[in-house]
């Protein structure tokens, strides 16, 4: 049965007063848990460069802060990041606002993760880009072995720790499900070795190169890459189930109009029916009202028909 993840709009920093305050924070996060949705998210852009904000780019709130918030406001719904981008931080740093907000929820965190493509963004963090794959990979490995709340000796390329200990641990065992982002081969490998689950995207051909990530323009697409984790998985013995979380077509971040109910109910279908565990949809954004209007028409139509 899908599990629904919806977007908190926090990029809409151009409308604080509907999307950025506290109160509408708290407002909204408990309309997505009344509604019946599993899980909120949040995304991460730090520092964008202009260029990209001109294109469509946008700003978001500190994912932390925002799901912070929600997680004080609500008692059941996950938090989820959609995606962090790892490299663009010290990993024993996140390693502890997760877990943070993982014991401060009771355990609701789930980490969408990604190994970012804006080579400008890195630049002003600081961050290394050519090597980011190396560095998402390290990052994983690092907050997994702090997670463990026992001694951690290891190197990484900016890093040295000798028999550092890390708490809280987070109350999830072992640690939060990572869902590794991205659509790429690289990324599939990433998922089976290092996460608990997929997070690939809808991209036409034409986005592709933009993003560094392999195209996804149908179900079909989307079936080969849920085939090809299984075979992967398989190939490295793996016996845990991983998620696969999808965004829908026709539901990305902030849509400026939502689909028709039956193409949405096909859909949705169709994805559970090829692996899909778990869908992470945008709604209408262009005001609060509208939003939450938007997300009561959507839990009622599409959340009532499954068994929650």
């Amino acid at each position: 049965m899908l599990k629904f993840s919806v977007q908190l709009p926090t990029d809409r920093v151009d409308q604080a007063r509907d999307f950025g305050s506290a109160d509408a924070i708290t407002q909204i996060a408990r309309a997505i848990e009344r509604a019946g949705f599993d899980a909120c998210y949040v995304t991460d852009h730090p520092f964008p460069p202009e260029h990209w904000l001109a294109r469509g780019g946008h700003h978001a709130l500190d994912p932390f802060v925002s799901l912070a918030l929600v997680a004080a406001a609500t008692r059941t719904l996950r938090l989820h990041t959609n995606v962090l981008i790892l490299a663009y931080r010290n990993p024993f740093l996140t390693a502890k606002a997760i877990a943070s907000l993982d014991a401060v929820s009771g355990g609701r965190v789930g980490v969408g993760a990604g190994a970012g493509y804006l080579s400008d963004e890195f630049a002003a963090l600081g961050a290394s880009y050519e090597d980011r794959n190396e560095r998402f990979d390290e990052a994983i490995r690092a907050m997994q072995a702090a997670w463990t709340g026992e001694p951690v000796l290891m190197s990484g390329a900016d890093f040295r720790v000798e028999s550092h200990r890390m708490r809280p641990r987070p109350v999830q065992r072992p640690h939060p499900p990572i869902w590794i982002g991205g659509n790429s081969p690289r990324a599939i490998r990433r998922a089976v070795a290092l996460g608990q689950g997929w997070s690939p995207f809808p991209l036409p051909a034409s986005g592709a190169g933009a993003v560094r990530t392999s195209a996804i323009e149908s179900i079909g697409d989307l079936a080969s890459g849920i085939e090809r984790l299984r075979v992967q998985a398989e190939r490295e013995g793996r016996r845990e189930p991983l998620d696969v979380n999808f965004v829908p077509f026709g539901l990305a971040m902030n849509v400026r109009s939502m689909p028709e109910d039956e193409i949405l109910f096909e859909q949705f279908a169709a994805l559970e029916a090829i692996g899909v565990t778990w869908v992470s949809i945008g709604l209408p954004t262009s005001s609060r009202g509208l939003y939450l209007e938007s997300l009561a028409r959507f839990a009622e139509t599409f959340l009532s028909s499954h068994e929650r």
